[in-house]
């Protein structure tokens, strides 16, 4: 089968597409045809050695899939060889085949295509954990989201509505504003111009913001901390800015404020029983159209480098996927 592969730890310049053997599922596990394979900012790190989770070398990035089984292992039985399923992998997605365990699989609805599975589990499990688990987002609290043009922007912005939150999307262009906007925003607001604390507060006044949904980091963290409201909490979801910032720990005394972090690939392996049933409700809300995932590019395994450098480069709006 085809692969692309981190043979050494670098830019995505340095992958390379090797043919390598077919893999064999064991007992608990399914192996995958894959149809479709959703790129994501954690991808961009792992190649680099800069993730929370540090494969061996060398591996396939990539990590969450769609596609159809096409081997069982001995002792799965409630799964069969056809059914199409998705399932958030870590790593090895950008390849044709991949081995997972059962216990890890969700089956794609009958109405969502493999393009959209594949876009669907990274960025609208982290939103919903997010939002709903360690944000306690509640109807007529104030959310703000940064990076409301990314992948996981699109859907905070989209499950902050369906929750009843008053939403302000916040993006660097207007192109990924008008795309927040779609999704459901009710203020929006360019932070490539101008001062963000002051445009927050032209749009809540003094009260501040009741949660903060933060994918960028970097110099935005602080001024958005400042902007919450007694009582908020701010949602760590990672740094697609490269820099990490720095806390300056007596706001969240003087704010009563709380500082969570969002780790929703934990959450899927620690707490899979209770991520099923956000996925339920995610599901559900897709079939009634409530959400409507926003593929913006689609990419060939030979092109891999180039939907990398898209999300590095920050240039993406909603999901980039790559179709074996």
């Amino acid at each position: 089968m085809r692969a692309v592969l981190c043979t050494e730890f670098g830019p995505p310049e340095k992958l390379v597409i090797k043919d390598i053997p077919v893999p064999k599922p064991s007992k608990q596990q399914v192996r995958i045809k894959i149809e479709a394979c959703g790129v994501n900012f954690p991808d961009t790190l792992i190649i680099e050695n800069k993730y929370q989770y540090k494969p061996d070398l060398p591996f396939s990035p990539g990590g969450e899939v769609a596609g159809i089984i096409d081997e069982l292992g001995d002792e799965v039985t409630n799964y069969a060889v056809g059914d199409k399923v998705m399932a958030m992998t870590l790593f090895g997605g950008f390849s044709e085949y991949i081995i997972v365990n059962a216990d890890a699989l969700l089956r794609i609805p009958k109405e969502m295509d493999s393009v959209t599975a594949a876009g669907f589990t990274m960025t609208y499990g982290t939103s919903m954990y997010g939002l709903k688990q360690r944000g306690c987002l509640k109807s007529g609290e104030k959310l703000l989201v940064l990076g409301a043009g990314g992948g996981v922007g699109i859907t905070a912005v989209e499950i902050g509505k369906i929750m009843g939150a008053e939403v302000i999307a916040a993006a660097s262009s207007e192109n990924k504003l008008a795309a927040a906007k779609k999704a459901g925003a009710d203020h929006l607001i360019n932070y490539s111009e101008g001062n963000i604390r002051e445009k927050i507060k032209n749009i809540v006044g003094s009260s501040g913001i009741d949660v903060l949904y933060d994918p960028v980091g970097g110099e935005l963290f602080e001024p958005c901390l400042r902007s919450l409201a007694w009582g908020g909490r701010a949602l760590v979801i990672g740094f697609a800015s490269g820099t990490i910032p720095k806390l300056p720990t007596n706001l969240t005394l003087v704010k009563g404020c709380s500082v969570v972090g969002v780790f929703w690939g934990a959450f899927r392996i620690k707490e899979t029983e209770e991520d099923n049933k956000n996925f339920e409700i995610l599901f559900k809300w897709f079939k009634e159209k409530k959400v409507s995932p926003l593929v913006s590019q689609k990419f060939s395994l030979e092109n891999a480098k180039e939907a990398l450098l898209t999300l590095a480069t920050r240039k993406a709006i909603g999901k980039v996927i790559i179709t074996p």
